[in-house]
């Protein structure tokens, strides 16, 4: 199929939509459940309790520093069942592709569906394609559904939270949503920036092994780090300060941030989990995050409180400031 398009057929149901199937994505996924054909697929047996996640993906553009859609899709996903403590058991994929879509950009997407699942590892068992017509879809959007198994004793959520809890990340912020903004506009910032986009359900289970305690985690995503903890204080009653000094930023993000006047609290990211532990799990915690693959630069980064439930951020010139979510997107199409 190389050098040919998709085409309104290809999701028609019929001998060319089968071709499609048969030639491009099922080998590429290649797992017994998925070359059954079949409308559904049987889950692996668990005694642990089971989650599940569904999410969309409609980035722009398709293909940026350090990651696709594809990649993106697999890794988002797996990351809301690592906010749980999951362990992910199996995914299916949704694909709605545009009418003029080369078959070799949907092959290199799928590829790195498989290259990131793989490396997990966990099997795509079930799936959709639909296409729509040309200038109606922009390429490809992916929807991504995830079951993850729960360990015993693994109890993560907001709730937990209480005031003298410590705030940790696993990296710098920002880096995603400047890869795509650069990608997008064509930006030339000197140095390379790359998305961090990765999964984490090995950080998330070096965590929970050191500190069964941990309380919550959330991958901060879309409104980034600030969006996040701004949640997590509504939700809990509890205030939050974030130590400025302690957030680390590469240069490249920080300097697209002063340039466009944008917040890097806010911006999104693909590799970042944000996890709460009791206190006196700090130092134990950010040790275990710290052996991981690419969180060797996890920090603390803030703490807690029992005062009025909001996100506030002690800056490096010793003042502080209340974060107050922004009332739009800084950039549109970023997952």
């Amino acid at each position: 199929m190389s050098g040919e398009r998709i085409l309104l057929a290809h999701g028609g149901g019929g001998r060319t939509a089968r071709d499609l199937l048969e030639k491009v994505i099922v080998p590429v996924f290649d797992n017994p459940q998925l070359e059954c054909m079949e409308d559904s697929s049987l889950l692996p047996a668990t005694s642990y309790r089971m989650v599940m996640t569904t999410d969309s993906y409609v980035v722009k553009p398709l293909f940026f520093p350090g990651g696709d859609i594809g990649k993106l899709s697999i890794c988002g996903t797996v990351n809301d069942l690592a906010t749980a403590g999951a362990n992910p058991v199996a995914l299916s994929a949704g694909f709605v592709i545009e009418e003029g879509l080369s078959v070799e950009d949907l092959r290199k997407i799928v590829c790195s569906m498989k290259e990131t699942a793989d490396s997990i590892p966990v099997p795509i068992i079930t799936g959709d394609t639909k296409v729509v017509e040309r200038g109606k879809g922009d390429g490809i959007y992916i929807t991504t559904a995830g079951i993850g198994s729960v360990p015993e004793g693994v109890q993560l959520r907001p709730k937990r939270v209480e005031p003298g809890d410590v705030v940790l990340i696993n990296g710098p912020i920002g880096n995603h949503e400047a890869a795509i903004l650069c990608a997008r506009e064509d930006f030339s910032l000197g140095a390379p920036v790359c998305s961090d986009c990765a999964p984490l359900h090995r950080l998330m289970e070096a965590v929970l092994v050191a500190v069964p305690e941990t309380k919550c985690a959330r991958d901060a995503t879309r409104g980034g780090l600030g969006a996040v903890l701004t949640e997590i204080a509504e939700s809990t009653g509890y205030g939050i300060r974030l130590e400025e000094e302690c957030i680390s930023i590469e240069d490249t993000v920080q300097g697209l941030c002063e340039l466009l006047g944008m917040d890097p609290l806010f911006m999104a990211n693909e590799g970042r989990m944000v996890i709460l532990v009791p206190e006196e799990k700090a130092e134990i915690c950010l040790r275990a995050m710290q052996r991981v693959p690419g969180s060797e630069s996890s920090r603390i980064i803030g703490r807690v409180h029992d005062g009025i439930a909001r996100l506030t951020l002690n800056t490096r010139y010793g003042t502080s400031r209340i974060v107050t979510l922004p009332a739009g997107v800084q950039l549109p199409r970023i997952c």
